[in-house]
């Protein structure tokens, strides 16, 4: 483990990687955001995560989403996570919900002994429930906003969702989340305002999307966990 992190190890010190390798980190969803933070955690030297999605991987997922590859399609996308994770990190301890996480299955799902949560959800009554337990337990929390119809991740911002601007979803979720007396939630968003259109993929509509743009928010969310977790830094 240590040679194959010996890179990171450059970087954060063997502290930090030991407090990475003893951390466990869940992520909700995996699409283009959550697939893409999910590897960038298993390479990154965390040592335990929960991964939850009930979807399967579908041919239009191919442009983005890193699990998505002939070779999985069809498959739960938490069994292509889990080939793919156990390949990167064969010491990875990995917890799988293949589920729709809302008020019917979140007692399914142990929160006891998480130091990170990551939303990569894109059902905005999920993302308002996990906030709220997470607020609860007093769990850190960091939600990723809407990268669909963007062309630019450098546009991608953290911040407080009380402090964001432009993004559609943000806007949305500030007003449930009101409602719901949460006062606070880390958010990454896009100051970008939204390109292109929405097109039916699977029976739904859904925002058009690029290769790079939910990886890269990804690959942001991971690093932000990353440095935090192994107390590199604690912004």
């Amino acid at each position: 483990m240590f040679n194959q992190l010996v890179r990171a190890e450059a970087v954060l010190g063997k502290e930090g990687i030991e407090k990475l390798i003893n951390s466990h980190v869940m992520v909700f969803g995996l699409g283009g955001v959550g697939a893409a933070c999910a590897e960038a955690l298993a390479r990154g030297g965390i040592g335990q995560l929960t991964l939850i999605d009930n979807d399967t991987v579908q041919i239009s997922n191919l442009n983005r989403q890193l699990i998505a590859l002939h070779s999985t399609l069809g498959t739960l996308k938490t069994q292509a996570a889990d080939s793919r994770m156990k390949d990167i990190n064969p010491n990875l301890r990995l917890t799988l919900h293949p589920i729709f996480f809302d008020e019917n299955t979140a007692h399914e799902i142990n929160f006891s002994g998480v130091d990170y949560v990551i939303d990569a959800i894109d059902f905005v009554p999920a993302k308002l429930l996990l906030a709220s337990i997470c607020q609860k337990l007093k769990i850190p929390l960091l939600s990723c906003m809407g990268t669909g119809n963007k062309t630019n991740p450098t546009l991608f911002r953290f911040a407080d969702i009380y402090d964001t601007s432009i993004c559609p979803l943000c806007r949305s979720m500030r007003h449930r989340l009101r409602k719901e007396g949460i006062e606070k939630l880390e958010v990454l968003y896009s100051t970008e305002p939204p390109v292109g259109r929405s097109v039916e993929d699977n029976g739904r509509l859904s925002p058009g999307s690029l290769s790079y743009v939910p990886p890269a928010a990804g690959m942001m969310l991971a690093g932000k966990v990353i440095l935090y977790l192994s107390g590199y830094s604690s912004d």
